[in-house]
């Protein structure tokens, strides 16, 4: 096996929605950036798969949102919930002042697809798929690039800034040694599929009952459902058996009867995520910086956790782009972009604690019938509320807008042997 080296100006590590964004604004900015994503493909099941409001504004802004759209995906245009048989709308995104006033539910991999074949339009844009980053390189007292294991050897990638973006179990986070604070969750969910028939409703449906919380998904032919469950419970839910998961399920949804011997033969059908709400205090040294859940990991409440990557991955290139292009990057550039996304981030997480504390929790512990909060009967009552539940959650808190330009390339990468 050969070792190589690279040298470019940005090294992003983690294919996922925030890498792949700021690589792609980057490049069209004229800088040469290099992308490394550890799997061979972007196909894995239960990801993140709704694209907000304000990703489909970002995508109109650059000219890529009829394009994107074309791709299979359904519309969800509002958010709804069942306490008891009582059915109560939340949130309604048909009235918000964005050019796509709904959520779109597309598969992850088509979504990062998309977002590599648009970033592939630039010369100065490179992915490495298959490129496991293991490690960081320093110099001069600063991180000075990056280490990935690929199928040929191991790949040395120097560069001027390397982003962090992967995931929620970063490898790099670890590697830095920067402190986390590790905010709580009460609850892990389990995915699974079952088929969705004609006639069936198209919007998001939580369902809540004393014990149980399930929620349901138009994913076109099937719903993608989710069994919320306490925090480590998922090895005592599988012990109880298949038999009596399905059982669980049909008590919240009886439609569903007919269909689940069907969907979830065994547990390899049911698909676990551990939750957890985190970030990091600080999301910078010199010459590394974090976005996305490398920086904080969101709950899947609200499914906000995709789109304030992209905000991250927005924020970063605005504030990033000339002085990488300029060779004038310092550290004070780095913490600009923590400084502009810390506030949404912390304001987002305090709003998901609030809902597992207040609802969450309280409905996996209940033995007796639900009462929805106030606010949610308020929401279902005025419409007023509803816009602005839908505000919240389709927009978000302080959202960007593309401020970096189209210019052409900057040098490029140099390859050597290693």
């Amino acid at each position: 096996m050969s070792n190589k080296a690279i040298s470019t100006t940005c090294a992003i590590a983690g294919g996922g929605p925030a890498g792949l964004m700021v690589g792609l604004l980057l490049a069209r900015a004229g800088v040469p950036v290099v992308v490394l994503e550890k799997h061979a493909d972007f196909l894995r099941d239960f990801r993140g798969d709704t694209i907000h409001p304000s990703t489909l504004e970002l995508m109109a802004e650059l000219g890529l949102d009829e394009a994107l759209l074309r791709l299979p995906h359904q519309k969800v245009p509002r958010i709804g919930g069942t306490f008891g048989g009582e059915r109560l709308l939340f949130a309604e995104f048909s009235r918000l002042p964005v050019r796509h006033p709904f959520i779109a539910m597309m598969p992850q991999w088509d979504f990062l697809n998309f977002l590599a074949e648009q970033g592939r339009r630039y010369p100065n844009f490179s992915l490495f798929m298959e490129a496991n980053v293991e490690d960081l390189l320093h110099a001069n007292g600063r991180v000075a690039g990056l280490m990935a294991r690929t199928p040929s050897g191991q790949l040395e990638v120097r560069a001027d800034l390397v982003v962090a973006a992967d995931g929620r179990h970063s490898v790099l986070r670890d590697r830095a040694g920067l402190a986390l604070d590790d905010l709580g969750a009460p609850m892990d969910v389990l995915w699974f599929r079952l088929s969705r028939a004609p006639g069936d409703s198209s919007e998001i449906i939580g369902h809540f009952e004393p014990g149980r919380l399930l929620v349901q998904i138009n994913r076109g032919s099937y719903w993608q459902c989710a069994i919320v469950i306490p925090k480590g419970a998922a090895d005592a839910v599988r012990e109880r058996g298949l038999d009596a998961f399905r059982a669980h399920v049909t008590e919240v949804l009886p439609w569903a009867g007919v269909r689940i011997g069907e969907d979830i033969k065994t547990w390899d059908d049911v698909k676990l995520l551990s939750v957890r709400v985190d970030r990091l205090r600080q999301w910078y040294k010199p010459g590394l910086l974090f976005i996305g859940d490398a920086a904080h990991a969101m709950s899947p409440i609200g499914g906000v956790g995709i789109n304030l990557a992209i905000q991250d991955a927005v924020a970063a290139a605005n504030i990033l782009w000339q002085p990488l292009r300029d060779k004038q990057l310092e550290t004070r550039h780095l913490s600009a972009v923590q400084r502009r996304r810390e506030w949404p981030t912390r304001a987002t997480q305090w709003l998901q604690i609030a809902i597992q504390n207040r609802v969450i929790r309280p409905t996996l512990a209940a033995q007796q019938p639900l009462r929805p909060l106030l606010v949610l009967r308020l929401a279902a009552r005025f419409p007023a509320l509803r816009r602005l539940t839908a505000r919240v959650i389709g927009i978000g808190l302080r959202p960007e807008h593309i401020q970096s330009p189209e210019l052409p390339p900057q040098g490029g990468h140099d390859t050597q042997s290693l």
